[in-house]
């Protein structure tokens, strides 16, 4: 991938070398990247806590594991919701990511979002990087950026989604789905 284009719609998926222990073999759904930065979200951290307070209305609505996940370091207060259209949505309380795929206004209609949709996924936080931030971790080697499948996203097997995606890759980057959890278990 070169240096200037962009993950919107990819995935990114942390090397095992990766040092950073936010990201220690994370999947990131990049949900935007432009000039002035990248966000996204990490589709494979369940925090095991509900929805509360404000977002008590779409707890009944969040698709297995029926959980918060956690989707970044970055302001963990913020709520950011995906959700599976049933069909190709011009809402405007939803913007497309990958496929039918995409995030949704939390201050819209719950029952109306609902109606239109598989259930939904809220993530606490997210993933940010400055502009250029991205594009150096991606040259030091510390992210593989690979093509999402529509079903990443909203995984019912979340803990498993870092082996399965790096599994799927063609060599010599499927060879990193066998990279042990400690390096000293070689």
């Amino acid at each position: 991938m070169s240096p200037r284009a962009s993950t919107a719609g990819k995935l990114l998926v942390a090397t095992p070398m990766f040092g950073d222990r936010n990201f220690k073999r994370t999947v990131v759904l990049m949900l935007a990247h432009r000039n002035n930065g990248a966000a996204g979200v990490v589709l494979n951290r369940p925090s095991g806590l509900g929805a509360r307070g404000a977002l008590s209305q779409w707890a009944q609505h969040l698709m297995p594991p029926s959980t918060m996940f956690i989707g970044g370091p970055v302001s963990k207060k913020s709520v950011i919701a995906l959700a599976k259209v049933h069909q190709h949505s011009d809402e405007s309380w939803w913007r497309a990511v990958i496929g039918q795929v995409g995030t949704i206004d939390l201050k819209a209609d719950a029952a109306e979002v609902i109606d239109a949709t598989e259930g939904v996924r809220l993530f606490a936080g997210y993933a940010g990087w400055a502009p250029g931030q991205l594009e150096k971790e991606i040259k030091a080697g510390a992210w593989f950026v690979v093509d999402a499948n529509p079903e990443d996203p909203l995984t019912r097997n979340p803990n498993d989604l870092w082996h399965i995606v790096v599994s799927r890759q063609r060599s010599p980057l499927s060879w990193y789905a066998n990279y042990p959890n400690h390096p000293s278990h070689n």
